[in-house]
């Protein structure tokens, strides 16, 4: 089975497109190894998907051809993932009250610098 196709139907991704562009910008590792799209899965293979802004470590248990529901999809992979960052890790990152118009040019710096650049 397809790798993409597995990560959409298991609902790792939202769409089989996403799970596919993840593939090919390298967010897709299989046995530690950089995955296409089309590389074939098989069971007690190892996936790491790296998805909105965590990585996802799970074995696969079980393949499945179609889009299956939250609790199946639950039984077809054992997840490793690390646990997510507490909320509080996760700073609004550049945030600006509404209403306080267009940055200085001292702002737009010091949002740079927030945002890890330069």
């Amino acid at each position: 089975m397809r790798v993409d196709s597995w990560i959409w139907s298991v609902r790792l991704t939202k769409t089989r497109s996403a799970a596919a562009t993840a593939c090919r910008g390298g967010h897709v590792r299989v046995n530690g190894e950089r995955a296409k799209a089309a590389q074939a899965v098989r069971p007690g293979d190892e996936v790491r998907l790296r998805h909105a802004g965590r990585e996802r470590v799970v074995v696969v248990s079980r393949l499945v051809r179609k889009r299956v529901g939250a609790a199946v999809a639950a039984e077809c992979f054992v997840d490793n993932s690390p646990p997510p960052p507490p909320r509080e890790e996760i700073a609004a990152v550049g945030h600006r009250d509404r209403g306080a118009g267009r940055p200085t040019k001292r702002d737009r710096r010091e949002l740079e610098q927030l945002r890890g650049g330069r």
